[in-house]
């Protein structure tokens, strides 16, 4: 392929694929936008511009693997609905394009997010002079607290 078709080739895939991670794509199509009213004070333009942006990704019908599927629908994130929708709502600007960029932006993070694969868990073992050290801490303070008693006079019997 040349440098020419290459190019168009990237730029074609910039507009039609959504990058999570360097390996990981989702269609555009799988992302819907919608354009709401922003909430809170908004000055003169609060009944008039609709610039807060609804990002709603339907993970059950997406072109994700089916492995990112699964963790996405396990997590227990208020964003994603029992039908396994994720819905985003982004409102931070006045205008409705960095909006929609703030909300890509946060599904990206998310589905991010279970794409890395968790850290398995060495088990390690504690030092020999660490138990020692403890158990003699523990006998220690045992007897100061036995120490601390009611002082009582020898019984002469």
């Amino acid at each position: 392929m040349t440098a020419l078709g290459r190019s168009w080739l990237v730029r074609m895939l910039e507009y039609t694929m959504f990058q999570i991670t360097p390996k990981i794509f989702i269609k555009y199509r799988d992302i819907q936008f919608s354009a709401i009213r922003a909430q809170g004070a908004g000055g003169q333009n609060v009944n008039k511009v609709s610039s807060a942006v609804h990002l709603r990704f339907d993970i059950r019908n997406s072109s994700l693997p089916v492995l990112y599927k699964n963790r996405l629908l396990a997590l227990q994130d208020t964003r994603i609905t029992k039908d396994g929708v994720i819905i985003i709502k982004a409102q931070e600007s006045r205008s409705q394009l960095k909006n929609k960029q703030v909300a890509l932006n946060r599904l990206q993070v998310l589905i991010g997010s279970v794409c890395s694969r968790p850290k398995k868990r060495i088990a390690t073992k504690i030092k020999r002079s660490t138990l020692l050290k403890r158990q003699q801490d523990k006998r220690r303070n045992a007897m100061k607290k036995s120490l601390r008693g009611r002082v009582r006079a020898p019984n002469d019997d």
